[in-house]
């Protein structure tokens, strides 16, 4: 197994550097706040919480923290509400790795993630928890009777990992989401919000909170088949859908290497005539 060695990030929680993929598994500014604040509070999950039920689905799932976070919120809010939750994940050993740092959650939950780390499965009187190990375009297809109220999509950045952030992947995504349900993301990504554009979805944005970094313009996307209750792109983000940076990532077979889908990805970007990603930067003054 990996020797994953705990980094402490601002909000006093630990994450993981994942040297694969040359990324952290969290934000630095902080793994435990950003599990709330860009997905559960992003999904309006407190609301959710009243109904008798909720299904969810994390993909991607790493330490297990964006499903911590929502079963936290929905039993301090409906403590019989029936929970199912799938979680998506490609490394075992990323969840097993974490059992040490779970103590900043409640023991309740230490105890869910343990179980899912261990046999991949948890169930309790309200609540039915299962983890399915593999490459995410594969498992994910189990999945084609599973209708999700909230969906968290939390895979390595685009750069590092295109290969779960393709038109057809979230195709494959959207046909999990419920017809009133939300996908949350942490990424802003002017090619992750066409890709699910062009999955069939309706896209708004997560306004900045507490923590986020000088540059930043949002904390992440949302996504529902509905834009009712979706907070609106600001100009600045409509307009950057309109450059270069917003060619998705594409991938028809589902099986193409990353390097594959970024060499496509970057021919494409070189043959557009649309506005360049760094004219639009100067426009808006971005560093």
């Amino acid at each position: 197994m990996p020797d994953w060695i705990p980094q402490l990030t601002r909000d006093g929680s630990y994450t993981f550097f994942s040297e694969e993929f040359g990324e952290a598994f969290h934000s630095y500014q902080g793994a435990k706040t950003e599990a709330f604040q860009k997905f559960s509070d992003a999904i309006d999950l407190q609301q959710r919480a009243k109904q008798s039920e909720i299904k969810l689905l994390d993909v991607c799932y790493g330490l297990g923290y964006n499903t911590a976070a929502a079963i936290e919120v929905i039993r301090k809010i409906n403590p019989t509400c029936n929970i199912e939750i799938y979680g998506l994940e490609l490394d075992p050993t990323v969840p097993i790795g974490a059992a040490p740092l779970l103590q900043h959650w409640s023991t309740d939950v230490q105890t869910v993630l343990e179980s899912l780390a261990k046999q991949h499965s948890y169930q309790d009187n309200h609540l039915k928890a299962q983890l399915l190990i593999g490459d995410a375009r594969q498992t994910i297809q189990q999945l084609n009777h599973f209708q999700a109220d909230a969906i968290f999509f939390d895979p390595f950045s685009p750069r590092r990992c295109p290969q779960l952030w393709t038109v057809e992947f979230f195709k494959l995504v959207a046909q999990c989401l419920a017809p009133d349900g939300k996908l949350a993301t942490y990424s802003r990504s002017a090619s992750v919000r066409t890709a699910l554009i062009e999955a069939g979805l309706q896209i708004g944005t997560i306004p900045l909170g507490e923590l986020h970094l000088p540059h930043d313009w949002a904390q992440g996307t949302i996504a529902a088949w509905s834009a009712e209750t979706l907070q609106p792109l600001s100009q600045m983000e409509q307009e950057h859908l309109n450059t270069r940076a917003a060619i998705p990532y594409r991938d028809r077979t589902l099986h193409d290497a990353a390097e594959e889908i970024l060499e496509r990805h970057e021919q494409e970007q070189r043959s557009s005539t649309v506005e360049s990603t760094s004219s639009w930067r100067r426009r808006w003054n971005i560093k």
